[in-house]
């Protein structure tokens, strides 16, 4: 066996020769004789799970990230003993594992290419301070090779040449470059050679990845404890690796609520009551959409969870009922920390039930939060969870409150050096009794689970709406999330563009940041394009800290008012379309915004483009991220586009100035697409749609897009009441065809559609509906070609002269 002797002085221990081989199932096991077993199981066609142990044995497979829907089974499992190797054959790839080394190559099955391959391969480390392993895997970096993902890490969208790492961290006005933040999803996509695949390292220990930053030629992972344990997943796609990671570690459980999708509005702090209504008046008063608003620790007695301050909301059931009236969703912060104080009731209950977090000699785990000195629940533990998820029947079911918010579910603890839990806090992990070593970066995905599971039981029928700062992978089951605690700075508006892609292609669709910044004071500009870009994130939300002034709409002057109403119109006027990505997400894992390289990957101009991305499937859109300007350069992808203001077509496949002064932005469609719209409401549910506007962008060939619509909340589109209306558009040079196929038993409020047609090449000279003719008369123009028909027409045929 080949030993790299540097790493062999650190203390490094390898694998040694391949003495068995036992096969179960879709289990394979690779016996070395030093005691090192490598477990490979074949997931998918296009998915292998390698699983290392150094003691001849596995303790208990137990993972929070993968769920228990996760598509499996395979049409092809071929096992071959060679000479140097054994070799694993499935329909999409073929896996050679070194008889001397237990080094892997994976190749693709149909063409041969090798897509990924160990350099050293597993290693391991002992740790003498806290017993078990620091488990290492190395692996050759290709020429040209790019790196995406990881969550929300605020730099450069492409990972090539860096090094990070995974410890969930509450980071308050962290910077360009700060690792780790909030979020630990350790998951990558590798690219080159226009093949893609991913790597999803599940382990739950303090984890590190370096993208050739040590050695240039050379990716590595490692994990302070637990197990080598990851998932290779093969495109060669990457949206298909995405969508596959997705399936894996779980599609949202539900689509959100549609005034989820909505505007909302968030401080801290809102109160007392009167400044509640006060906010919220105005934004009805000046006609500027809202369907949220929010409720920090403040409205809190003494920051104790599930409290109310009496003085400030003396009647919260009332002010939730009238907000409600006004088209208002009460959405109210639940922190972890539980103070210390035998008088509030939920604290006597988790204490007489032994719910709190101990330390490793039995004391409990104390901590300083918002309330002061406070005891924190284990959600590790089922029997907790479960505890928690009733404590929201009161705030939920009888308040009237529509959404919750989890924050310092890091967990976050004030004065102490590390900010967080000591290593030696002991959890349940359901039945696996572990440290908080290994508990750390699950702990907010288990509190945002069991804030869910509250609100799915006391919101029913409704759908629940919860948010959550801190995540793991498959956290996305569960909640949406924010970026934290951003600053009002245009580089930080770049780092929310980038967050938001990057989470997106990590599986983790539904999230915004803090429009505006949350600390210190944002110019009238800078808020305005930070709204501009935050109408195209899936959560579409405004929140500061209060520390610096104010941060609505209104609070800059009429013209930045004036503008941020426009786009926030806009937002509303999308709303058909972000549900049906929405739906595409739910169903299918399909990322809701892509980056320009998961959008199109063969074109190499993409790999290290951050700031474009398309939102849904056919919209481009590249925000203004400086000062002053008067428009920016852009790169317009591969294919045509319409500029969504002035319906010019662009060739794209290059870089290209767009104008864009303080009331645009660069804004692009692409040909050939039906997008629809909805009229603007000022909350979701004000107006009764009857009427959907679905404009059409000639494409000279074919394009399909999609319309999904339900009850826009509740359950009833799992039993089959939704309405998914697929439109195939045929452009030629003197005719435009569009065929609508429809399917579910949703019977939807709208029953015309008006059809407005974009860079219609010729003259109109027939219209006709299922293949009669209708009158030309009812045509309407400006600017663009329009006319209503109904919402069940099969095909519409628009015939010219050019």
């Amino acid at each position: 066996m080949i030993v790299n002797t540097e790493l062999e002085s650190k203390g490094n221990q390898f694998p040694s020769n391949i003495v068995n081989f036992q096969k179960d199932v879709d289990k394979l096991y690779f016996y070395t004789d030093n005691d090192v077993i490598l477990e490979l199981t074949v997931v998918r066609d296009s998915v292998l799970r390698f699983r290392y142990t150094t003691v001849g044995n596995f303790d208990n497979d137990f993972s929070y990230a993968i769920t228990k829907y996760a598509s499996i089974g395979y049409n092809k499992l071929e096992i071959d003993d060679k000479k140097d190797c054994y070799e694993v054959l499935t329909s999409k790839l073929r896996c050679e594992i070194s008889k001397e080394s237990l080094r892997v190559s994976i190749y693709d099955a149909i063409d041969g290419f090798l897509i990924n391959q160990d350099e050293i391969g597993f290693h391991w480390e002992e740790s003498y301070q806290y017993g078990g392993n620091i488990v290492k895997m190395s692996k050759i970096s290709n020429d040209g090779e790019s790196y995406y993902g990881l969550g929300d890490k605020p730099n450069h969208l492409n990972l090539k040449g860096k090094r990070y790492n995974n410890w969930v961290t509450d980071s308050y006005a962290y910077g360009k470059d700060t690792d780790p933040i909030y979020k630990t999803i350790p998951f990558y996509t590798g690219l080159h050679h226009n093949k893609a695949y991913g790597i999803f390292f599940d382990n739950t220990f303090s984890s590190s990845f370096d993208f050739a930053q040590e050695r240039r030629n050379v990716v590595s992972f490692w994990a302070q404890g637990g197990e080598m344990n990851y998932y290779f997943i093969y495109g060669p796609a990457m949206n298909d690796v995405v969508e596959s990671y997705t399936d894996l570690t779980g599609k949202p459980h539900q689509l959100p609520p549609l005034w989820a999708l909505g505007f909302h509005q968030c401080k801290w702090s809102y109160y007392p009551e009167s400044k509640v209504k006060e906010v919220t008046s105005t934004f009805r008063k000046l006609k500027i959409p809202c369907d949220a608003i929010y409720l920090d620790i403040d409205y809190m007695d003494g920051f104790r969870c599930f409290t109310w301050n009496k003085e400030y909301f003396p009647d919260p059931k009332r002010m939730v009922k009238e907000l409600a009236e006004d088209g208002f969703k009460t959405v109210a912060i639940i922190d972890p920390g539980i103070k210390i104080d035998k008088d509030y009731a939920v604290f006597k209950e988790g204490l007489e039930n032994d719910y709190f977090c101990k330390r490793a000699d039995g004391a409990y785990m104390k901590g300083k939060v918002w309330p002061g000195e406070c005891y924190f629940p284990d959600f590790t533990n089922p029997e907790v969870r479960d505890w928690w998820s009733s404590l929201f029947k009161e705030l939920i079911e009888d308040i009237g409150i529509k959404g919750v918010w989890n924050d310092m579910n890091e967990p976050a603890v004030m004065e102490v050096p590390n900010k967080t839990f000591p290593d030696d806090v002991r959890h349940d992990y359901d039945g696996n009794p572990c440290s908080h070593r290994k508990a750390h970066n699950i702990y907010g995905m288990q509190m945002a689970r069991a804030t869910y599971q509250g609100l799915k039981k006391y919101s029913h029928p409704k759908r629940p709406f919860v948010i959550t700062r801190a995540a793991y992978s498959g956290t996305q089951r569960y909640t949406s999330s924010w970026t934290g605690d951003n600053v009002a700075t245009w580089e930080h508006l770049w780092i929310a563009n980038i967050q938001a892609q990057r989470m997106s292609m990590s599986g983790f669709g539904f999230v915004g940041s803090d429009i505006g910044g949350f600390a210190e004071q944002p110019s009238g500009e800078l808020f305005t394009r930070w709204v501009q870009l935050g109408v195209f994130h899936p959560f579409f939300r405004v929140h500061s800290s209060g520390d610096h002034g104010d941060q609505e709409p209104w609070s800059f002057d009429e013209d930045v008012t004036d503008i941020v109403r426009k786009f926030i119109e806009l937002r509303y006027e999308l709303l058909p379309y972000l549900y049906t990505a929405f739906w595409n997400y739910v169903d299918y894992g399909t990322p809701l915004l892509k980056s320009l390289v998961l959008y199109d990957q063969e074109d190499v101009q993409t790999h290290y483009r951050t700031d474009e991305f398309i939102f849904g499937k056919q919209i481009l859109v590249c925000p203004i991220q400086e000062a002053n300007a008067k428009g920016r350069r852009m790169y317009v992808p591969r294919g045509n586009w319409y500029n969504y203001w002035t319906d010019e077509v662009v060739k794209g496949g290059k870089e290209m100035w767009v104008d864009a002064d303080i009331d645009s932005m660069p804004v692009f469609v692409k040909e050939g697409a039906v997008i629809p719209k909805y009229p603007v409401q000022q909350y979701v549910g004000e107006k009764e749609i009857t009427e959907i506007t679905l404009d059409v962008y000639y494409k000279n060939g074919k394009e399909k897009s999609e319309l999904f619509s339900d009850a826009n909340d509740g359950y009833d589109y799992i039993k089959g009441r939704y309405s998914l209306r697929t439109f195939s558009l045929t452009g030629r040079s003197n005719e435009l065809i569009i065929n609508q196929h429809k399917e579910g038993k949703y019977i939807t409020p709208y029953n015309i559609f008006e059809v407005r047609i974009h860079g219609l090449p010729f003259e109109i000279t027939e219209i006709q509906v299922d293949n009669e003719i209708v009158s030309i008369d009812l045509l309407k123009s400006n600017g663009t070609q329009t006319i209503k028909v109904d919402k069940n027409f099969s095909e519409l045929h628009v015939l010219g002269n050019l």
